[in-house]
Formats: C-alpha cells, sequence, structure tokens
C-alpha cells in the first residue's frame, strides 16, 4: 500500500514539477504574453480588465514566477506534494486497519473464520470511513458509507476471483 502510494504521489510530483519548469521557460522568454495571461486569468476570476492587468504587474515584479504558479497551476512551489509522507501515512493506515482483520483471522475457530473477517473488516471500514470525515471535516455518514461500499465490493471481488481459481478457504 505505502509503495502504490509512493509512486502515485511520485507522479503527481513529477507533473507539478514539469509544469512550474515549463512555466520558468515561459516567462524567460514570452514574459510580456505571460503577463497578458496573468491579467485574463484575473478578469476570468471576476476582476475589472483595468485592475487585473494592474495586480498582474504587481505581482509579476514582486514574483512572476510565484504569482503565475499559484493562479495558472494552483501549485505553491515550496509546498510539492510529498511521495513519501504519503508513503508513511498510507503504510501506517494500512497497519492500523489491518489489526482488527488479522485479530479476526486468527482468534475465532476456522469454521467461522472468514465470516467473522467480513464482518470485522466492515467495522474496521466504518472507523476508517469515520475518522477520514472527521480528518477532512466531512459529513460522516457519507464518507463511512463511501468507504465501505468501495472496500465491501473490493472484498467481493477478490472473494470471487479467489473461489473462481478454487483458492478460498484457511
Amino acid at each position: 500500500m505505502a509503495v502504490g502510494e509512493y509512486v502515485s504521489v511520485s507522479a503527481q510530483r513529477d507533473t507539478e514539477e514539469a509544469l512550474l519548469k515549463k512555466e520558468k521557460h515561459e516567462l524567460a522568454t514570452l514574459p510580456d504574453q505571460e503577463l497578458r495571461e496573468l491579467a485574463l486569468l484575473y478578469e476570468k476570476k471576476g476582476l475589472s480588465t483595468a485592475t487585473a492587468s494592474q495586480v498582474a504587474a504587481e505581482l509579476t515584479a514582486h514574483d512572476a514566477f510565484t504569482a503565475h504558479a499559484e493562479v495558472e497551476h494552483g501549485l505553491n512551489s515550496l509546498e510539492l506534494t510529498n511521495p513519501w509522507h504519503a508513503a508513511y501515512a498510507s503504510g501506517l493506515a494500512f497497519l492500523c486497519g489491518a489489526i482488527i482483520p488479522l485479530i479476526a483471522i486468527i482468534v475465532p475457530p476456522i469454521s467461522i473464520r472468514i465470516p467473522a473477517t467480513f464482518a470485522s473488516v466492515i467495522i474496521a471500514l466504518m472507523i476508517t470511513g469515520s475518522l477520514s470525515a472527521y480528518a477532512g471535516g466531512a459529513k460522516k455518514r457519507k464518507a463511512m458509507l463511501r468507504v465501505v461500499v468501495g472496500g465491501l465490493i473490493a472484498m467481493l471481488v477478490t472473494y470471487g476471483i479467489g473461489k473462481l481459481f478454487g483458492v478460498v478457504g484457511i
């Protein structure tokens, strides 16, 4: 899980870095065109043409690169996504989320391990959904439902594939 998150976020960071590199090049080679572009972006945000031109000129004089990175790409060049942070968070979340199902697969008698594991995974998914809603300030019910339904689908597909190939059971 952590490696997948690292790879995914690394690709995102590569894209962010490429956009910033392109922006630096455009600012160095086409400064007038970039100034007009920045002004147009501020006009699209609701500023009058005169105000947008003044804002673009002042921001360009102060720090053209930062202004363009923020307005054009929504990026802060000092705060790019960090694949290591994502990997650590994913690894820790996976470890914590796996404890309940792990106990459910080890403790009960063999005859009820699979149903106990399914039930424990649903409980773990409910906790995960609830915690993610709390952390993100979202509605708890909606987040829990999304996480539980997604997890259930993944579990059922995995179980189905195992059943298809005759590798279900303990």
